[in-house]
Formats: C-alpha cells, structure tokens, sequence
C-alpha cells in the first residue's frame, strides 16, 4: 500500500494554477478547523474510509475528488458527526466535535437529493438557515430579514425569493442552497457535488459565488468529479480512494501517477502554460 504522504508537497501555497491567486491561509501555524486523525468508518462490512489524516485551516478552498465510491461525500457526513468513526478522532477547533462548534459549519446537499416537488418558496429554503443558530423554525424579526435580503442579493437571488425553488435554473438552485448554509454564519461551508448536473453557465456562477465566499474568510470544501474544472478553479485538491493518496496544488498532484493510484486505470495528463489538462487514456478497439 502506498504511503498516502507520498505525493504530498511540503508548501500548500507554492503552486497555483493560472488565476488562482496565491495567499496565505490564516491559521497555518496554528489550530485548523478541523483534523481528521486517523480515521477509519465503514458501512457495515464494506469499508468506507481507511487511516484519512487530513487538516481544513481557517480560509483554505479545497476539493475532494476521487471515483464513485472512494469515500468523497462520506469523509463530509464523517465530518458533520453524521456517520461515526470506528477508529481515529474528528477535532474541531482542536477539541472532539460538539454541538456548539458544528453550528459554525454549513452544509449543501447534492441537488440530485433534493425532493423538488416539496412547495417551497427560493426565500423558505434560504431562512432555513436561520435554524443552525436559533434551533427555531418560527417567524423571523426584521434584522434577520435584512440579513436575508443581503444574501439573496449577494448570490444574485434578489426578486426571486416567492418563486417555488423548482422554477430556479440548476446554478439558482445551488446559490439557494448556499445562501441557506450562509445565513448560519458559518467559518466552514462543505459542499456535496456543487458543479454536479449543471451546465458551463451555472458551473461558473457557482464557483464565482465560492470564491467570492472563501474571499471574505469561509473555508470551503467541496466534493467534484471533474478533474479539469477543480485544476482551473481551485488551489487544493484531496485525491481520495478510501483512503487519502495525495493533497495539494492540483498543478502539482494531478500526475499520471497519482490518478493512477485513485482512479486505478491509465489517464493521459497534459501541462502547458502552467496549466494542466486530464483525459482518459482511450482504449483500444476489439478486433
């Protein structure tokens, strides 16, 4: 088995990939958001994660990729206290997890799970996020409905708020889901699949909402099947398969290699510019 430090580089911020710009995360000296130690949890006989060490530090964009099946939206539901671990430690802040410091992470949901036939209205979706902290679903004051009004300005909602969230396009959606996770203040917001099933226009909206989240101070961590669309747009990528394989740069951890060792089949890596590109090797046709 190989060692998953292997292909992990020493400076998280000495590689980026073209328009992506390099800066320090506060907090790299200090305590992270949240470690995972040695983590290991499986759903029933079939393992799920295997020895996952991984740091989030305060203001750090990170992606998760890895193949269907490789652990990517267990080791978020690992780290909301959702699925336990059998061994290893989840901390916050330092400390084991806690109500009071899982109020500080917010959380998007793949859209696909979403049960569109509900009747909510784009503006009943968003307030939900009130809840994180107030652990109320009755009416809400005027403070918080200025504050609601900001967000949905924020993420371009603005207008929409008694549209039923059905109606939305798939990039709407998501900035709703994400205004949602926003409205609890969150240091931490992690993301299931946000590009997932949408199209070049949304995709773009969506990680210009992001960036623009992770400039004010957010940690992000999302989850993504597309290699070529985290190397162009993020700074960090965890490469997973049960178990963590490599961390850092995409530019500098998206070798033939190591997607090798996670995806266990042959890719063709392409780098010019400073940029890489990542394609599957074709096969060969039968005679």
């Amino acid at each position: 088995m190989a060692n998953p430090h292997d292909h992990r580089p020493g400076d998280p911020h000495s590689l980026h990939p073209p328009g992506i710009e390099e800066r320090s995360y506060t907090g790299l000296a200090g305590v992270p958001l949240v470690e995972l130690a040695n983590v290991s949890n499986s759903y029933g006989a079939t393992p799920a994660l295997t020895n996952v060490s991984l740091k989030i530090w305060p203001g750090q964009f990170m992606a998760i990729v890895g193949p269907n099946g490789g652990g990517k939206t267990t080791l978020l539901r690992t780290i909301l206290g959702a699925v336990s671990t059998t061994t290893g430690k989840v901390l916050l802040r330092g400390r084991e997890s806690k109500r009071s410091a899982l109020e500080r992470i917010g959380y998007v949901p793949q859209l696909e799970t979403i049960d569109w036939n509900f009747p909510i209205t784009v503006e009943e979706v968003i307030s939900m996020g009130f809840f994180v902290k107030s652990r109320w679903f009755g009416g809400i004051g005027e403070k918080e409905k200025r504050k609601l009004q900001e967000i949905m300005k924020r993420l371009n909602l603005d207008g929409l708020g008694a549209r039923h969230i059905r109606e939305l396009s798939g990039g709407q959606q998501q900035a709703a889901f994400i205004g949602r996770a926003l409205l609890g203040d969150p240091e931490l917001i992690l993301l299931d699949e946000p590009a997932s099933g949408l199209d070049i226009r949304s995709r773009d909206d969506v990680i210009h909402f992001l960036h623009e989240i992770n400039h004010q101070g957010v940690a992000i961590v999302l989850t993504a099947h597309d290699l070529n669309w985290v190397a162009a747009h993020l700074p960090w990528a965890v490469c997973l398969n049960r178990r963590l394989i490599a961390e850092g740069p995409p530019n500098e951890v998206f070798t033939a290699k190591v997607l090798q060792d996670v995806y266990s089949g042959e890719m063709v890596v392409l780098r010019q510019d400073g940029m890489v590109m990542i394609g599957e090797r074709p096969h060969a046709p039968h005679n």
